[in-house]
């Protein structure tokens, strides 16, 4: 059986391009392959919720376990196991996420790179540059050193960030505080030394990802690209790569999850207020918008680039066609006996007027308030359930009806 189908299927860019029907910024990797022989990652669709089961099942269920041999699952400590939000919220919000948000970049990217060819975008002669491009960026996703770098990053600077620069000033599940400073305790060790780590690989190995994303688009910008200026999506023909950004959105939630879970506990066990991670909350959705909206503005010259031709080609050949249609309807008596109602020169310059419509109203970069409005709520929704640490639901609702009537 032929491995690739989409050989056999016709499809014109199988046989000139099949880098394209393989492309992914997720299906790569020396842990993708190690899932694959788990039989937790053959088909990325069906094998989603078990990979969350099993990974949040290494990750959470033992600390469940072992809090409660060691008993601090709900008390014998200030802030036992299960009143932790911040740890639920990583390992049980954040980590299934992440994972979901493979499934969508996997599907997304790939007919996202795709539409370059099948909109013609690239021309014939920087047809191999592109390839290159997609080449490389699969052999990056496919890179064994990169992925060991991860977890060399991970475990050293992951535990000195989680007990130094985020831990409670106070006893918890994971460590107890004393005048030497803090000891972990029994499930802290795997807290420390399995499960959060984990999660800190998931986080830089997508990190990665949007590096390798934002490499490749960057690579794409420095064609030559045969882009269009009359083209109804007001970004010269780029107008899909806003749906790049759409698949990140459970990604931006995965974060805000985590940063939602640490403003949580600072609450709950410090006496903090929501209003005091203002600025953090700020910061934390320009960081998103970056990571996400960022490498798209690459493309920001091309298309300017693209209206400027597009005002000046159009704009003469508008005038040629402007001052033909004036001389004969207006400046001179005979028509031809051509009736004015339904006259075709009379609609092509209504037609006209709407291309060049099109022209002035070119968005430099690929993407609109609309997409950033998803991003937006994306990346404040985990924070949604802290409003009511601030005020009681029922001066919220009062409020709420008080607004409408």
């Amino acid at each position: 059986m032929d491995p690739n189908p989409s050989s056999q299927s016709g499809d014109p860019l199988a046989g000139t391009l099949p880098e394209l029907r393989n492309f992914s910024l997720v299906l790569g990797g020396p842990l993708y392959q190690l899932f694959r022989r788990a039989h937790l990652d053959d088909d990325v669709i069906s094998h989603v919720r078990r990979r969350i089961l099993v990974i949040c099942g290494i990750i959470w269920l033992p600390l469940l376990v072992l809090c409660t041999v060691n008993g601090t699952l709900l008390g014998g400590i200030a802030v036992p196991f299960l009143h932790d939000v911040e740890t639920h919220a990583r390992f049980l919000v954040a980590v299934p996420l992440m994972i979901f948000a493979e499934l969508l970049v996997h599907q997304r990217m790939r007919g996202i790179v795709m539409q370059f060819v099948e909109r013609k975008l690239v021309p014939a002669a920087s047809m191999e540059r592109f390839r290159n491009a997609v080449v490389s960026a699969m052999a990056w996703r496919n890179s064994i050193p990169a992925e060991l770098v991860l977890v060399a990053i991970v475990f050293p600077l992951g535990y000195l960030v989680r007990t130094r620069i985020f831990a409670l000033e106070t006893s918890t599940w994971y460590a107890t505080a004393g005048s030497d400073g803090t000891a972990l305790t029994l499930p802290g060790h795997w807290f420390s030394w399995v499960s959060n780590p984990v999660l800190q690989f998931l986080l830089l190995r997508w990190l990665y990802r949007l590096v390798i994303w934002a490499r490749l688009l960057w690579q794409v910008s420095r064609i030559d690209l045969d882009l269009i200026p009359t083209h109804p999506d007001r970004n010269a023909g780029l107008g899909f790569l806003g749906g790049s950004a759409h698949a990140y959105s459970p990604l931006l939630a995965s974060f805000s999850a985590m940063s939602a879970g640490l403003v949580a506990s600072r609450i709950f066990h410090e006496g903090a207020s929501l209003a005091d991670f203002k600025l953090e909350i700020v910061s934390l959705i320009l960081l998103g918008m970056l990571l996400v909206l960022g490498p798209l503005t690459v493309f920001a010259p091309r298309i300017l680039l693209a209206k400027r031709r597009g005002e000046r080609e159009y704009g003469a050949f508008a005038a040629d066609y402007t001052r033909e249609f004036d001389r004969r309807w207006l400046r001179c008596a005979d028509h031809d006996q051509t009736p004015l109602l339904g006259a075709a020169d009379i609609q092509s310059l209504a037609d006209l007027d709407s291309a060049f419509s099109v022209i002035k109203d070119i968005r430099a970069v690929p993407f609109n308030r609309d997409l950033l409005l998803q991003l937006l709520w994306a990346t404040l929704a985990p924070f949604a359930p802290l409003v009511f640490t601030m005020i009681q639901l029922e001066e919220l609702l009062d409020r709420m009806i008080q607004s409408i009537f």
